[in-house]
């Protein structure tokens, strides 16, 4: 069949909002919860930015009954609704309909924003199938509906007012979501966390199904932010003692932090009231400074007791952070990785930001028994990193070597304390675990017998596959855990080789592990740990003494072919091999185990959802399907006697 030529036709371009619905990843990171709410979190910081510079002192949220819609409304300047002289259209309707539309891309109309690219609002108009939006502006009420991003109907004019703001109203697509179900606590969260980055603004909200409302004002705003962390985390600051630092030198800083008895450092960093989840340039320049700025105190007072050296990770140990920036564009244009403003990518953030940690070192040296404090409370985690890293030389490094004393007794293991130049061998029964364990090569190869059939992991219950001895043997065994819980850092063994004999039996039992590690161990799959070794079926002899001939042969195939192309003139000797437990060990290692000889074929599925259909086919409950299979493919079958 002849390919299809590749041309122009083929191009497709999107158009208007039609992207955003094509690919919503692209725009708010996914279509679960986190994306659902990240279209709050869009339409509230515009709202934000209004307050941010000054044109808005309140904002209510209300979450409606339904829980699927939601009305973001503030008493900021509201969204100009006077036509656009280019494009002849109310600005409302182009900044809610249009990618990179509004007023944010210069200083002129706000000195500083959170939302920078212009399609905060117009990528949530095309992910709901309501939205509205009402503006107060110019002595008179706007209101106009769209779906999808598309409006439907003109910007209508309404009754005269006094009020001045914008409230815009929306229900997310469930063609685009898998639950349009906003969560209370998320949007409760998402609304303290505002009222805490923003001194004195007052956030109203309002759940008419549960019939809650509470206002959220800060007048000491991050201050307020870090007490509430460390009694969430029930932590308490070292000295008693919480820090607070404020500039306002064209980028505009606020940091409130501490020291705790805590292992973990915390930074939680902000730009323009943005949350950005993985720091960035900002948090790196700021807790950089710190650094400095303590390292500096404890060398000019010489507090560094003989022997200690100190890292950066000793320093902020314990450290936990709120960092809010507020960098004006006429300063610098703000760069993050993808429209969900993950990370800040500005170069030139970094050295104010480490300049005002430095900063820190002032009040170290004014107040010299609290920096004593905090001194005292880095040299230990210094000692304690050194006393951790002096008794882990000590311990075999081998991942899930503190498992030992829980493995099963039959298994025979390896030496090697390196997962991946270990290899385990699953095979059946005592006789052929026999021949495996002397043949193997102890040092990398570890062996496993079970006992007969295990169970059937697809027809069984979970309760009863837990209880199942066998299985139990071989999850301790791997050391990694099995179904939610399964961890593949914690695999002991870098090949893990179902290896059954080459008949009948040994093809089903095979199976029956396959289906097991399908089920509850699908990461083994998906990350190619899994294999199946093949085992010889025939031992072919031709001729005799030096010029004789070995073949050592995997199906009947295999045999006639070899026996059609080299048995002509020849002594043939023909040995079949019942199972692995009658091979002796050197047959054993040179056919199936020796790296140089054997054969492994490594589990790959390309279709989960097909493979999970055919092992329900194959090994389910219902055997009405397992029939319907034996006979569409019974002119394919062999029996094996």
């Amino acid at each position: 069949m002849a390919k299809k030529k590749y041309t122009a036709s083929d191009i497709e371009v999107l158009e208007g909002l039609e992207p955003v619905r094509r690919r919503p990843g692209m725009y708010i990171g996914g279509t679960g919860k986190s994306g659902l709410h990240h279209l709050a979190r869009e339409i509230l910081d515009n709202s934000i930015d209004e307050a941010m510079n000054g044109h808005a002192s309140e904002i209510s949220i209300t979450l409606h009954k339904s829980g699927q819609c939601i009305t973001v409304e503030d008493n900021g300047r509201g969204i100009p609704v006077d036509k656009h002289p280019k494009f002849k259209k109310p600005a409302m309707e182009i900044i809610l309909t249009t990618l990179h539309a509004g007023g944010k891309f210069s200083e002129q109309n706000y000195a500083s924003a959170g939302g920078l690219h212009g399609v905060g609002a117009s990528v949530v108009n095309a992910l709901c199938e309501k939205f509205e939006a009402v503006v107060w502006r110019d002595g008179y009420e706007w209101r106009q509906e769209y779906s999808i991003g598309k409006p439907k109907s003109a910007v209508k004019k309404g009754k005269k007012t006094r009020k001045h703001g914008t409230s815009i109203t929306f229900q997310p697509d469930p063609e685009i979501f898998k639950s349009v179900d906003f969560d209370t606590a998320t949007l409760a969260q998402m609304i303290e966390e505002k009222a805490f980055l923003n001194k004195g603004l007052k956030l109203h909200y309002e759940d008419e199904a549960q019939k809650k409302k509470e206002t959220y004002c800060y007048d000491d705003g991050i201050q307020s932010y870090l007490k509430s962390l460390l009694a969430e985390s029930k932590l308490k600051p070292v000295a008693d003692e919480t820090f607070y630092l404020e500039k306002d030198e064209g980028i505009k800083t606020e940091a409130a932090f501490c020291w705790t008895e805590a292992t973990q450092e915390k930074t939680l960093s902000y730009v323009n009231g943005i949350h950005t989840k993985e720091g960035g340039t900002h948090a790196d320049g700021f807790r950089g400074g710190l650094v400095k700025a303590l390292r500096n105190h404890i060398n000019v007072h010489n507090l560094l007791p003989r022997g200690v050296k100190l890292t950066s990770d000793d320093i902020r140990e314990g450290l936990t952070v709120v960092l809010s920036v507020n960098v004006p564009g006429s300063v610098s244009q703000l760069q993050f990785q993808g429209q969900t403003k993950d990370k800040l990518n500005n170069p030139e953030v970094t050295a104010p930001l480490e300049s005002i940690g430095r900063s820190f070192e002032n009040y170290l040296n004014k107040n010299p028994k609290l920096a004593s404090a905090i001194v005292e409370r880095v040299v230990l985690a210094s000692k304690a990193r050194a006393a951790a890293r002096a008794a882990s030389q000590g311990v075999s490094r081998k991942v899930g070597v503190s498992h030992r004393l829980n493995l099963p007794g039959k298994l025979a293991d390896c030496s090697s304390t390196r997962p991946d130049k270990c290899e385990l061998f699953i095979v059946e029964g005592d006789s052929a675990g026999g021949s495996a364990k002397q043949g193997r090569d102890r040092k990398t190869q570890a062996v496993l017998p079970l006992r007969g059939k295990v169970l059937n992991a697809i027809s069984a219950p979970q309760s009863k596959v837990r209880e199942n001895k066998e299985l139990s043997d071989l999850v301790s065994a791997l050391g990694c855990g099995f179904g939610d819980g399964m961890n593949l850092k914690k695999l002991r063994y870098g090949k893990v080789v179902i290896l059954t004999d080459a008949d009948a039996d040994g093809m089903h039992i095979a199976s029956l592990l396959m289906a097991y590690f399908f089920r509850f161990m699908r990461p083994l799959i998906e990350s190619g740990n899994l294999y199946l070794g093949l085992s010889p079926l025939y031992r072919i002899r031709l001729g005799s003494g030096s010029s004789e001939e070995l073949h050592w042969v995997f199906s009947e195939e295999e045999k006639e072919e070899i026996l059609k192309k080299k048995a002509k003139k020849k002594k043939v000797h023909i040995t079949r091999f019942k199972g692995l437990g009658e091979m002796n060990p050197k047959t054993l290692w040179e056919t199936t185990l020796d790296p140089k000889n054997r054969k492994l074929l490594k589990i790959q599925i390309d279709d989960f959802d097909e493979a999970s259909d055919m092992l329900s086919k194959l090994l389910g409950k219902d055997a009405s399907s397992r029939y319907d299979l034996i006979q569409e493919n019974a002119h394919r079958l062999e029996l094996d006697v």
